[in-house]
């Protein structure tokens, strides 16, 4: 099985990405989805994040997402202590995610696959792309956040074009009918690479 990672920037549309994948049959594993069910199962990362960023972190025994954002967005070394602790967990539970799968290749959703070295784990990596304009647009739509508040969470990615350099396929989400048309021929590309043609193509 081929392991595919599939990522970009805040707002480049890559929950749209794997939904057209999805509907290809190809089973999507959803890092931020499933970190935030670990923050919250995890005994043992739910202890070491108390114990980081203190009791606050947990409000009524449900982690406080949007009082962690407001830290650790604001403290570079904080963020990424915070990442030290999650990205582990999330790798593993990835792992034991796949051996239950029967696919000629999965895909692994996450924003910083780059950023934090995950992409060195992936056969093959996906990196979707948008305008800055469109995906700021996005963002504060989609979360009701403060522009400038966007602008400090992309700040702590990378640029595409560090990104598209360790890259092995680009999906440009312009719009909708040619996000589609390139994700049909990725995955074929990837059915190929893989000796399958077991999966329904676009």
């Amino acid at each position: 099985m081929i392991t595919v990672g599939l990522t970009g920037g805040i707002g480049s549309g890559k929950s749209t990405v794997a939904a057209f994948f999805e509907d290809l049959g190809v089973p999507v594993y959803h890092s931020d989805a499933r970190a935030k069910i670990l923050m919250e199962t995890d005994p043992r990362l739910r202890d070491a994040l108390i114990g980081l960023l203190g009791p606050e972190t947990y409000r009524e025994g449900q982690l406080d997402r949007a009082w962690v954002a407001s830290r650790i967005f604001k403290d570079k070394a904080l963020l990424e202590a915070v990442n030290a602790l999650v990205h582990p967990a999330v790798r593993q539970d990835f792992l034991h995610w796949s051996e239950d799968q029967d696919s000629p290749y999965v895909l692994q959703e996450a924003a910083i696959l780059f950023e934090n070295g995950g992409y060195q784990n992936m056969d093959r990596m996906i990196l979707v792309t948008a305008p800055e304009t469109e995906r700021l647009k996005r963002v504060v739509a989609r979360d009701g956040a403060a522009e400038a508040a966007v602008r400090s969470r992309m700040k702590h990615q990378w640029p595409d074009a560090r990104k598209r350099a360790l890259a092995d396929f680009e999906i440009r989400n312009d719009s909708l009918p040619h996000t589609r048309q390139q994700v049909g021929e990725i995955h074929r590309e990837l059915l190929e690479l893989s000796g399958s043609a077991g999966l329904s193509e676009c």
